[in-house]
């Protein structure tokens, strides 16, 4: 399977829970599709660059997903009704993160040797 990078922001005024609840439908979507979602990275509550639909604050949360193309497709398609999701972007990635940045940092280690 496809291995992708989702990254979303909740609205300020949701609680903790509330984003948890929102995360754990979203997996429940890709589950069903076929698709897994290999790891949740919560980042809470952050400063946004620019207002968005009045809010200054967002909750950020990666997700790590390994699912077929028509997965992301639905997934995408209920961020978008979602009125709690102010933004979201999903991009498609050869190794996640976590992997990348251990390869990262041992380059860096041979480097400073």
């Amino acid at each position: 399977m496809t291995k992708y990078e989702s990254v979303l922001i909740a609205r300020q005024d949701l609680g903790a829970s509330q984003v948890n609840n929102l995360v754990s439908e979203m997996s429940n979507v890709i589950a069903n599709q076929g698709g897994e979602v290999v790891r949740v990275d919560n980042w809470g509550l952050k400063n946004l660059a620019y207002r968005i639909k009045k809010n200054r604050k967002g909750y950020y949360v990666l997700l790590n997903i390994s699912a077929p193309a028509t997965a992301i497709a639905e997934y995408e398609r209920l961020l978008r009704v979602n009125e709690d999701v102010i933004r979201y972007m999903t991009v498609k990635v050869e190794d996640f993160s976590s992997e990348a940045a251990n390869s990262d940092s041992s380059a860096e280690n041979a480097v400073e040797e």
